[in-house]
């Protein structure tokens, strides 16, 4: 049997101080209690960036004004295979929260834990870190 493949886009919210906005995935989802950089699946024929603007705005509230793809990154889990677009906004309109109920906290880019990440994100948390 194949294994579904998802498409997903996630925002590296960062102010120029190099605070970043993350939120924990709630109970009762796949990798629940991991914090993340929010974002979600694309939709049939949606581009990564169209995505990530929407998602965000669906999640957290905040309109982009501003972002650049970062990062992707494949990985592989035992039923899924995705495929992860890393975007560093920038930019962007009203202030970030948990829309959806979900917590969220700002975090210094160099507090960034990555076993605190799902195993696919934990690359992107390393490359921020040593970015610092």
């Amino acid at each position: 049997m194949e294994k579904k493949h998802l498409h997903i886009a996630a925002g590296i919210i960062r102010t120029a101080q190099q605070h970043i906005f993350i939120t924990q995935r709630p109970e009762g989802t796949h990798m629940a209690g991991f914090w993340e950089f929010p974002g979600g699946k694309l939709e049939q024929g949606e581009l990564p960036e169209d995505a990530l603007i929407r998602e965000l705005e669906e999640e957290v509230g905040i309109i982009v004004t501003d972002c650049s793809l970062f990062h992707r990154v494949d990985h592989e889990f035992d039923d899924r295979f995705i495929t992860l677009y890393f975007f560093m906004v920038s930019d962007w309109r009203n202030e970030p929260y948990g829309r959806e109920g979900q917590k969220f906290r700002w975090i210094d880019q160099e507090d960034l834990i990555a076993d605190e990440f799902p195993p696919a994100n934990r690359v992107i948390v390393d490359m921020l870190t040593k970015a610092v």
